[in-house]
């Protein structure tokens, strides 16, 4: 009896155990009946199955993201965009999620991104790049998520949230924007240099005039002042020269010897009785 106890007790765990069954409350739970959909609204919690009848798929209740590849748009201007863009979205219907995607989640985000995609496309196309960028960007989103949870209603989805991360030119567009950039911020620094030039040559120009000015009043100044130097010279050799005009001339020679015999070795080739040697041949005795 021993015997026959153990492996019915082993039986009955295996059974026991294949009859039970575990739901988080970050789950799902789907209990299928020979591949057929039997009930979907388990609570957190054990329970109970069939074994071998029943088998039960669970899924993940929790917010999901779907993060793709940027796409090219177009807007209403024709211009080319690049767009990356991030979807949050949850199974809202476990029942409709199984039966449109057979419970697989790269298929539903492969669905999913094409629904995103296409609603993207109609709310780009109906706006400007201005729009899009700022003036209209939130009512897009809200647009954007309306439409997207209309058609992923079949897929047992729930969009709950689309965001644009970033939005950028072609990178042929936009190198052309960067030329034109270039271009533009060149002829300002052209424009800025020419009047740079301008008011340095301005300047120059005035500073020159007023070098000429001051340099002409000085020497209008030193001419001035020379003339009065000599003026004042002449007054007093003429008052000298009256007072004694045979000492004045006799002051001038020696002025006369000094300035020629001023350096050593200096020759004079003169008359002996030339005008110039006058006061060395006079006696100066009294």
């Amino acid at each position: 009896m021993k015997n026959l106890i153990l492996p019915f007790v082993v039986l009955a765990l295996v059974l026991l155990g294949a009859s039970l069954f575990t739901v988080r409350e970050d789950q799902y739970a789907v209990l299928f009946r020979l591949g057929e959909i039997q009930r979907t609204d388990f609570k957190p919690g054990l329970h109970f199955k069939m074994p071998l009848v029943n088998n039960v798929i669970k899924f993940d209740r929790r917010i999901l993201s779907l993060d793709t590849q940027p796409e090219r748009f177009l807007t209403s201007e024709k211009k080319d965009v690049l767009v990356d863009s991030v979807v949050k979205w949850r199974i809202d219907n476990v029942k409709d999620y199984y039966t449109a995607t057979r419970g697989d989640e790269l298929r539903a985000q492969q669905t999913l991104g094409q629904i995103v995609k296409d609603r993207m496309r109609d709310e780009f196309n109906k706006r400007t790049l201005q729009q899009v960028v700022a003036d209209q960007r939130d009512e897009m989103m809200a647009n954007l998520k309306k439409a997207s949870n209309a058609s992923a209603a079949a897929l047992g989805i729930t969009v709950v949230d689309v965001r644009i991360k970033r939005i950028d030119l072609p990178e042929q567009v936009t190198d052309a924007v960067f030329q034109r950039m270039r271009s533009e911020r060149a002829q300002v620094a052209n424009a800025l240099r020419s009047k740079g030039a301008e008011v340095g040559e301005r300047e120059r120009a005035e500073a020159d005039r007023k070098v000429a000015v001051i340099l002409a009043e000085a020497e209008r100044d030193a001419q001035r002042v020379r003339g009065e130097g000599d003026a004042q010279a002449a007054e007093i050799y003429a008052r000298a020269y009256g007072s004694d005009a045979e000492f004045y001339a006799f002051h001038r020679s020696l002025e006369a010897y000094r300035h020629s015999f001023k350096a050593q070795g200096n020759v004079l080739v003169l008359d002996p009785d030339s005008e110039f040697f006058e006061y060395f041949n006079k006696d100066q005795r009294p």
